[in-house]
């Protein structure tokens, strides 16, 4: 259930995972952008969102970062994936024109496939280990 008591609509079959690819310093308003990515999506009913942050990665930029180094870099890379039906996704493009300046947005065709969890009925469980992975679950 949403904030709002609706029940969210889960994704199943063909979907589309949209992933945003940027620095975890970019901010929006003074907040970071995924955090804000992750908020409007939410607010949208869109079935789930998931940030990843990298170890290692560049950009446009061409400079690496890296966990590796001596000194941490304070600019890794994160991706932040949502996953839902095609039209709902599409749907929430221009929220991302204005929050991601130097991201890259990523559209790909899937195919969802659940497992039941070991204690809900069959057929309403969550992905194995009943956590968000991949950003349908949440």
């Amino acid at each position: 259930m949403t904030d709002t008591g609706q029940e969210l609509a889960r994704p199943h079959g063909n979907a589309l995972r949209l992933t945003v690819l940027l620095g975890e310093n970019e901010q929006f308003h003074h907040r970071p952008a995924y955090a804000e990515i992750v908020h409007r999506a939410h607010v949208a009913g869109l079935a789930g969102a998931s940030v990843f942050r990298g170890i290692e990665g560049f950009g446009a930029s061409s400079m690496v970062h890296t966990t590796r180094l001596l000194s941490l870099s304070e600019e890794l890379p994160v991706a932040v994936v949502i996953v839902d039906e095609a039209a709902r996704i599409r749907a929430f493009l221009p929220e991302l024109e204005e929050l991601t300046r130097e991201g890259l947005v990523l559209l790909d065709e899937v195919e969802v496939v659940r497992f039941p969890a070991r204690d809900a009925p069959q057929g309403r469980g969550e992905a194995a280990g009943g956590g968000s992975a991949g950003g349908a679950g949440a």
